[in-house]
């Protein structure tokens, strides 16, 4: 197990069929860290609102996480906008897992990083439902899509994964225009409160880069691109992509990645009144 200081990870999306929580099992196997921040959207209370889907490895995740917590890492969960019901239990704990609106980070080379989901800077979030529903409806149809066409591949013996859903986020002038919208919108945020940088998620978009003097970091998400960010000791920080041979490919944090942002069309979860039914899946859960 490689020892990192640091793993950042955000929407995971428990609780729908297009979490890919057996690769996220797979990257945290081989992973142990002393810091470790769930950036909102961990459990999709949207979907699980819809209808119950909670197989074991989603289980799992949730179960170890409040073992890493219980063994003397800090666990910090930081809810976002599809399970925004958990946001009333801010400054409580669930097990040893502490629950904050967002926080501040220290890296070990002394960077202040602003740790949120971030969808307070989505208006479309904030100020549309309706058309974020059929963002999400939309998404979740690529995601399916995707599926069959990883199955084609495979009998067609292709190897290497390509994503529609990512493709249509790198082509979609609309999409991309969010992205740097949403991009430029965080980093002057972080830029205005005085600190070095920002880690988040929410647009599923996942990059290291450098805004105007902000360090830039979205954790991607566990739906398609299977991302995670991690520091390592000497506070450098790294986006590891997890592929589906459990090998990792890492992209260093100071420089930025070329191409465009593989982006998003993630949204959005109007809040029903049942999520708080749910929220003991939390702790109840525990083996």
């Amino acid at each position: 197990m490689k020892k990192v200081r640091t793993i950042f990870l955000s929407d995971i999306h428990l609780g729908t069929r297009a979490c890919q929580a057996d690769r996220l099992l797979s990257f945290l196997r081989e992973h142990d860290a002393e810091y470790v921040y769930l950036l909102g959207d961990i459990i999709d209370f949207w979907s699980l609102g819809r209808a119950i889907y909670w197989p074991p490895d989603h289980n799992t995740f949730i179960q170890k996480m409040l073992k890493r917590a219980r063994h003397g890492a800090r666990v910090v969960f930081v809810p976002g906008n599809h399970d925004e019901a958990l946001r009333e239990y801010a400054g409580t704990q669930f097990g040893d897992i502490e629950v904050v609106r967002d926080a501040v980070h220290t890296t070990a080379d002394g960077r202040r990083l602003l740790l949120m989901h971030g969808d307070e800077f989505d208006q479309v979030t904030r100020h549309h439902r309706w058309v974020a529903v059929l963002g999400d409806m939309s998404y979740s149809l690529l995601l399916r899509l995707n599926a069959l066409l990883s199955w084609i591949r495979r009998k067609l013996h292709r190897s290497g994964y390509w994503s529609l859903a990512g493709y249509a986020k790198r082509k979609v002038k609309g999409a991309l225009d969010f992205i740097y919208g949403y991009e430029e919108s965080v980093a002057h945020h972080v830029r205005q409160m005085g600190l070095d940088g920002v880690v988040c998620g929410h647009i599923h978009s996942a990059v290291i880069k450098d805004i105007g003097g902000v360090t830039y970091i979205n954790c991607g998400d566990w739906v398609d691109s299977c991302t995670a960010i991690v520091e390592h000791g000497d506070g450098r920080l790294e986006l590891v992509h997890w592929s589906s041979r459990d090998a990792e490919c890492g992209v260093e944090s100071d420089a930025e990645p070329s191409g465009a942002a593989a982006a998003t069309l993630q949204p959005l979860s109007l809040v029903r009144g049942r999520d708080r039914e749910l929220a003991p899946l939390l702790v109840e859960r525990e083996g």
